[in-house]
């Protein structure tokens, strides 16, 4: 058996994506995205992607760069995906001591990587040297099922979509300030409005059209991101409710418009991921009728050596 780990090039979408889908079946990946991603659009993130062969045949893939919007330097990230049916075989092992070798060259000194809650992944981060910390839920839901009566937008309340939106930035704005203490292993809160556009508003599964906002005096007050793989499967990203608009219902009513709209377009196959400390957003969605089905942990390792 020879391995081999290389940087990712085009010829390996395919792979790649085959892999994603192995290993995170219910998250939207799509060749696109990929190619996006490795593309170096995002120039701030510093994205690097590498391959692990065994004869030749791609086995894992592990994606790396820099965790730019915390406020916080010296962070980065590196997630592993190894095929279930080749693991055991060293691949994981030096996808991650090559990723690690990459963030260290980036200037990176403590990495975080998103782990699936199941014994031996749990148990490969730990013998690396890598610490838990905070867990998040993963929850789907059929979209063939009947939605929750919609609820009744306030006086002054006019539900959009993104696709509406003369200017992206009060979406930005809005995003910023939800962030700020949103619950999560880190803080996402330094971003500027150019690498935002980058990051998110020009990114080829965002949906423009499913992506919902409230809009209260010009103002997008809360919002909710569409990402899709243009076929049947619909991923919420960030939903969220600027401060000063809160407990008002707006989040409600931006998710459960989102999803009638992604039903009604013939998507059959929602998802998203929770924080498991996020009490209000787990409630939201559980009243909409997602269902969890997977747990992942957050975990960080030190790679100041």
């Amino acid at each position: 058996m020879t391995l081999t780990v290389r940087p990712f090039t085009d010829a390996d979408t395919g792979a790649a994506v085959e892999v994603l889908q192995a290993t995170r079946p219910h998250l939207v990946a799509t060749p696109a995205l990929i190619r996006w991603q490795v593309g170096g659009v995002r120039a701030a993130e510093r994205f690097g992607a590498l391959v692990a062969e065994v004869d030749g045949v791609s086995v894992g893939l592990a994606r790396t760069g820099l965790l730019h919007e915390s406020a916080e330097p010296g962070l980065g990230f590196v997630n592993l995906a190894v095929r279930p049916d080749r693991r055991g075989r060293g691949a994981g092992s030096a996808l991650l001591a090559a990723a690690e070798r990459r963030l260290a060259g980036l200037g990176v000194q403590t990495a975080y990587a998103t782990v699936a809650d199941v014994p031996a992944d749990l148990a490969f981060a730990g013998r690396r040297g890598y610490r838990r910390g905070r867990r998040s839920r993963l929850l789907v839901r059929d979209l063939a099922a009947p939605l929750p009566p919609a609820p009744v937008p306030a006086r002054g309340v006019r539900v959009l979509s993104a696709a509406d939106l003369p200017d992206p930035r009060p979406l930005y704005e809005a995003d910023l300030d939800a962030a700020r203490d949103e619950p999560g292993e880190i803080g996402m809160d330094e971003i500027g409005y150019a690498d935002w556009l980058a990051a998110y508003w020009d990114r080829p599964d965002l949906d423009r059209a499913l992506t919902t906002v409230a809009v209260v005096d010009g103002e997008v007050a809360a919002f909710t991101v569409a990402l899709t793989d243009g076929r049947d499967r619909h991923q919420s990203g960030m939903t969220g409710t600027r401060q000063a608009y809160r407990r008002r219902g707006l989040a409600r009513l931006v998710k459960h418009a989102a999803l009638a709209r992604a039903r009604a377009a013939g998507f059959r196959h929602a998802v998203t991921v929770n924080d498991a400390g996020n009490d209000a957003m787990l409630g939201l969605n559980a009243w909409l009728g997602y269902r969890p089905v997977a747990d992942q942990w957050c975990y960080r390792r030190d790679l100041r050596w």
